[in-house]
């Protein structure tokens, strides 16, 4: 295959996604996105990282208005806080959700990828994504939008998630068995120079390095007990 391409966001399960693409394509475009992110410098900062020199471009897209429409979201509107986890368990549809994120971003992702002549756009969506809440982000809607693809006439894109049926311990070993710098992917919905560790998404980190036996580069701002878990340093 060609061209693909992979919106990155410095995340995770993103950057795994890079990788993987990176050894089934021969040119990997890559794109970020803005979109008023209250971690929009650590994620940018991880994701120029993990893109330069490896990826074929990376273009970074500008959707800071979505801030302004978008007020519901802890994650896009600063005067609400970020949701621990202890807050939000059974709740199926947080305040830290962003309404249609993914819809929007992979939509300017396959048109670009039909401007370029790529047939692939390759996504991070993990399983955790459906169980923490994110519709946006299940097999369901993945098969959804993708049948709505099949409508055009002639260019036609195909997203795929190889993470999809993924636990977060899966994507760590996979990430390690690829040799990526974990330590430089940002997890943490909180912008701080340290995770904070009890937001839904250092929560499933956490949880996802602790099953799989490994001590997590990234620095948080609350102790966490790697030596009672077992855990080692990554080789």
């Amino acid at each position: 295959m060609e061209k693909c391409v992979v919106p990155i966001s410095g995340g995770l399960d993103s950057t795994v996604i890079l990788h993987l693409a990176k050894k089934k394509f021969k040119e990997v475009h890559a794109v970020s996105f803005n979109y008023g992110q209250r971690h929009l410098q650590k994620e940018m900062l991880c994701a120029i990282s993990q893109t330069g020199g490896f990826a074929t471009s990376h273009r970074i897209i500008e959707l800071d208005f979505f801030q302004d429409l978008v007020t519901t979201s802890s994650l896009t509107n600063n005067d609400l806080d970020v949701a621990k986890t202890k807050e939000v368990l059974g709740d199926p549809q947080t305040v830290n959700y962003v309404p249609n994120r993914n819809m929007m971003m992979l939509s300017i992702c396959t048109a670009y990828a039909e401007s370029i002549g790529a047939s692939t756009v390759f996504h991070g969506s993990a399983l955790v994504d459906s169980q923490a809440g994110y519709w946006d982000g299940s097999a369901e809607f993945l098969e959804a939008i993708n049948n709505v693809n099949k409508l055009n006439r002639r260019d036609r894109v195909t997203i795929e998630a190889p993470l999809i049926e993924l636990s977060k311990k899966e994507i760590i070993e996979l990430g390690v068995s690829l040799s990526i710098n974990l330590g430089v992917t940002w997890t943490c919905y909180e912008g701080k120079d340290e995770a904070c560790g009890e937001c839904p998404a250092c929560s499933s980190r956490i949880k996802g390095f602790i099953d799989a036996g490994y001590i997590d580069p990234v620095a948080y701002s609350r102790d966490i007990p790697w030596s009672d878990y077992g855990c080692k340093e990554i080789d």
